[in-house]
């Protein structure tokens, strides 16, 4: 089992952790919101919290998923940052959303800096790529830069749209949207007998399709991967696997991949952390991934 943590950060840091809540500074701007897994104390004060964050996100009382952010002057609702890296130079867009995020999982750079590697790594010449739940499109726009053909499947249109936006303003261009839901398109593509040399999996915890198609990641996680590993290039290949729900192991990670792929080439398994300025490690997920390179 592995610990891994983002290593190439200019525009982004994790300040302080604890109480609940996380102090995150996302380029010019520090925010402040919530953090399940974060149970110890603060190290700073609820005054230097207060002093020092552009944005604060409070919870609706009335529903517990979604609040409102209590901004100071001259904080944007919308703004700019970049991860620069080898060969990434992404420039990604950040927005105050209703449910605490703001469209980047900083933690996730180190699969960008992996899809980067691994995939300028293929004996193939244009890598194909399918991203699922691919959210706001870091990772296919990672993809994109490092050569690759990349498809991205999302089944909230204006989540896609952003992905776009990112796309664009990193100088990047053909990649192929799909507003659908994940495991429809998966099954859709093994009827259709396709092959893709790279998968990405981001699944929620739990979502909605477009059509009102229920995705629970306990039921129907270990269905989804029987078919990636159906529509996985035998040969050459690169995955990965993130999970988010906190009811989930890193062994149970390994158990599922394991059962449908069998024990893979340079496998890696573990969890996704940040530190804050006391080096406390706070944990952001869990991932297995391999690559045949």
């Amino acid at each position: 089992m592995q610990l891994l943590t983002p290593l190439h950060w200019q525009d982004y840091e994790l300040i302080d952790s604890g109480n609940f809540e996380k102090l995150e500074r996302f380029g010019d701007y520090i925010l402040a919101r919530p953090e399940p897994q974060a149970i110890w104390d603060k190290s700073l004060s609820d005054a230097d919290w207060k002093k020092k964050a552009h944005a604060t996100f409070v919870r609706d009382k009335q529903a517990t998923e979604r609040g409102e952010w209590q901004l100071t002057k001259g904080m944007p609702e919308k703004w700019w940052i970049n991860y620069r890296h080898a060969g990434l130079s992404l420039r990604l867009k950040c927005s105050l959303t209703s449910f605490k995020h703001v469209g980047i999982f900083p933690e996730q750079a180190v699969n960008w800096d992996y899809l980067d590697q691994k995939l300028r790594a293929l004996p193939v010449e244009k890598p194909a790529v399918l991203n699922l739940f691919a959210y706001t499109g870091a990772a296919s726009v990672a993809a994109r830069q490092a050569g690759a053909d990349v498809t991205h499947v999302d089944s909230i249109k204006p989540v896609v749209t952003w992905a776009r936006e990112n796309m664009e303003a990193s100088d990047a261009d053909n990649i192929r949207w799909m507003v659908e839901d994940a495991f429809k398109f998966v099954q859709r593509e093994v009827r259709r007998g396709k092959k893709y040399n790279c998968i990405i999996l981001d699944p929620p915890a739990y979502g909605r399709g477009p059509a009102g198609e229920k995705w629970i990641l306990e039921e129907q996680l270990n269905e989804l991967l029987k078919s990636c590993a159906e529509l996985l290039d035998p040969v050459h290949h690169v995955f990965i696997l993130n999970l988010y729900s906190l009811g989930f192991s890193a062994l149970m990670a390994e158990n599922l991949v394991l059962d449908r792929f069998g024990k893979m080439t340079n496998a890696q398994c573990g969890e996704l952390y940040l530190a804050d300025h006391k080096q406390r490690k706070l944990p952001l997920g869990i991932f297995y991934r391999f690559a045949s390179v």
